[in-house]
């Protein structure tokens, strides 16, 4: 009996000094993280950049269709631009690439040739 109380109290000590040595890591790796996110936010803020969701890149018939197609399954309009030589369905503004991916997950259901297109200001 007297064996397994010691045991018994070293197999306490060990866990409280895993457990505390494990606390105290998982708290330096949020303090790692939350630095990091803060020098991600100030960067953001020194280079504004938008994204936008492209649905087609290519002739003009087909962007057209696209873009009544887009308007008829979705809320809002997408823009139907020219950059030569091909026409371009574009739709959204979204200030993070997380809200950008977030829209192109709901849009390619329906639009599967859909891609995240980033603009600087």
């Amino acid at each position: 009996m007297h064996k397994s109380c010691r045991n018994l109290f070293f197999l306490t000590l060990f866990l409280i000094g895993y457990l505390n040595v494990h606390s105290q890591s998982n708290y330096t790796d949020n303090e790692k993280i939350n630095s990091l996110l803060k020098k991600k936010r100030e960067y953001n803020k020194n280079n504004e950049t938008i994204y936008k969701i492209q649905l087609y890149n290519g002739n003009e018939r087909r962007a057209r269709n696209i873009k009544q197609n887009y308007m008829m399954k979705f809320q809002g309009v997408p823009k139907l631009k020219y950059e030569a030589p091909e026409w371009k369905v574009q739709v959204g503004k979204y200030y993070s690439k997380i809200e950008a991916d977030r829209a192109l997950n709901k849009i390619k259901e329906k639009f599967s040739g859909a891609i995240v297109i980033r603009f600087r200001k």
